[in-house]
């Protein structure tokens, strides 16, 4: 049973090995029929003939005992082969029984049939007995679905068997080596990302025709990018190169045969490249939408998330959305520079944060002179004042939290009841906005090491230590140009006349 189940197995294909399975070849086909019994065949293109009520003593639930389908692959040279269907029956014998018809029926297309007659010397000598009759004269091409009918001839009603084949399809390594229209030749490449530019080779193309290449983006099709070439039948080299934008994972190359309803074959070098997918983020400063539109179908997630100096990037809660292909929006979205998006695919996280390098709309500035909110636009903040923790880099709300209107182009005081104290302030007038931590000695996002008063005196001696270098190189840079002058005039005594060339020429005439 165990090796009945294997053979089982490799005949039909099952498991996966079935595409890297070679195709039996045949040189030509016809009619095989059991030992000892004449047969001979040929095409049968007329309309079957009504079939007649069975003789005494023919039962016609014994007759055909089974049907199995098979296929072969003639071939006439190298990459000119063509599929057949092989049908093969087992049949119990009768003396009525003159021969069989075989038809198959595919479609969108007229049936086929085929005929294959029993000499008179063999019905009788076989009569009574199990034959087995094969034929593999029936074309079919490449995944195509074929309906079988076998009948007797004549043809008794009540005496037939039918099956349905589903041939090989392209994947099937055999077929695209030696099939016209499963041949789709085999791309190799070789990437130069600096230049932007893939040389595109094909081997085991169809023989004797020119093959098309292209870079295309991969979606349900694969859309065309511009960037094409043919290469040549004649030429030695069968390779090209081509330009590319971006190494997008669904970029592709795509070749094909250059011959009517060619099959083609694709490879996507870029296809694990998903850094390249988080650009293009955009954002509309006056209607203060976030949005980003992946370049490639995938299965990603974007959340918003808040920039930390420390521990990355803290999510945003409930502000998420999963894509595939469609453009993603967020409404209403302070343009801060700590307001981040999180890119996450599989197991992999990329955080990108637009607003780094734009103009930062609103900024505080916390000093013992006067602490003051700015904007350039018309918005509402939250202001809360909190401590920072001796031991620890978290800032403790006090409570006193207060909602300050600004004006474009305006500014508000912010009164601090302890010089040392932060603020944490927060646009409400959008729905996506950044809380962002501001001390009194440096602009810090939350989560980082808070300033005391010992940061100004360390701030203030800095200061100092610079000016007095400042004046002191002045004071040395002004020694060394008096002595130049006094060399140079110097060289210049003795000289009575006035074209001269050299810098002494410019210090004589003005002494």
């Amino acid at each position: 049973m165990i090796l009945w189940a294997a053979l089982l197995m490799c005949h039909f294909g099952f498991g996966g090995a079935g595409p890297n399975l070679g195709v039996e070849r045949i040189t030509a086909c016809g009619t095989k029929c059991s030992q000892g019994l004449q047969c001979k065949s040929k095409p049968a293109y007329f309309v079957p003939p009504p079939c007649r009520k069975p003789t005494d003593g023919l039962d016609v639930t014994a007759v055909f005992r089974n049907l199995s389908f098979s296929t072969v692959m003639m071939c006439e040279a190298s990459q000119k082969c063509s599929l057949r269907l092989r049908i093969k029956t087992t049949a119990h014998l009768a003396k009525s029984i003159q021969g069989f018809s075989i038809c198959s029926e595919t479609p969108g297309k007229p049936q086929k049939c085929r005929s294959i007659s029993i000499s008179k010397v063999s019905r009788r000598k076989m009569a009574g007995m199990e034959v087995e009759v094969e034929n593999d004269c029936i074309d079919v091409s490449p995944r195509q679905k074929v309906r079988v009918t076998v009948t007797t001839f004549p043809s008794y009603c009540g005496i037939t068997q039918t099956g349905t084949y589903v041939a090989p399809d392209c994947s099937w390594k055999d077929l695209r080596r030696n099939i016209p229209e499963c041949t789709t030749g085999r791309l190799w490449h070789d990437v130069d990302l600096d230049r932007k530019e893939v040389r595109v080779g094909v081997t085991e193309a169809l023989q004797g025709h020119d093959y098309h290449v292209r870079l295309c983006r991969k979606d349900f099709i694969c859309v065309g990018t511009g960037a094409n070439a043919m290469i040549k039948k004649e030429e030695p080299d069968k390779s090209v190169v081509l330009s590319f934008s971006r190494p997008l994972p669904c970029l592709c190359i795509e070749g094909w045969p250059a011959v009517m309803d060619a099959p083609r074959v694709q490879v996507c070098p870029f296809k694990d490249a998903l850094e390249e997918m988080w650009h293009g983020i955009r954002f509309d400063p006056l209607e203060e939408a976030l949005s980003w539109e992946p370049a490639c179908p995938l299965s990603a997630r974007v959340t918003l998330c808040q920039r930390r100096e420390e521990d990355g990037c803290s999510d945003q809660e409930s502000v998420w959305r999963d894509i595939s292909r469609e453009m993603i929006t967020f409404a209403k979205v302070d343009p801060h520079p700590q307001l981040c998006m999180k890119f996450t695919a599989g197991n992999q996280s990329w955080i990108r944060c637009p607003f780094v390098k734009s103009l930062q709309v609103w900024d505080v500035t916390l000093a013992q002179q006067g602490s003051t909110l700015t904007s350039r636009i018309n918005a509402t903040f939250s202001i809360d004042a909190c401590r920072p923790s001796q031991d620890s880099t978290v800032c403790h709300a006090t409570g006193t939290g207060v909602t300050v209107q600004v004006g474009e182009r305006s500014s508000v005081s912010l009164n601090l009841t302890d010089v040392h104290d932060c603020v944490l302030v927060r646009r409400t007038d959008v729905n996506y906005a950044a809380t962002v931590l501001h001390c009194p000695t440096q602009h810090v996002s939350q989560g980082s090491t808070l300033g005391t008063q010992a940061g100004w005196d360390v701030v203030s001696l800095g200061l100092g230590l610079a000016t007095i270098s400042v004046v002191a190189l002045a004071f040395l840079l002004t020694i060394a140009v008096d002595r130049r002058r006094k060399e140079t005039k110097m060289k210049c005594v003795g000289k009575h006349n006035k074209f001269y060339t050299s810098e002494c020429d410019f210090l004589c005439e003005n002494e």
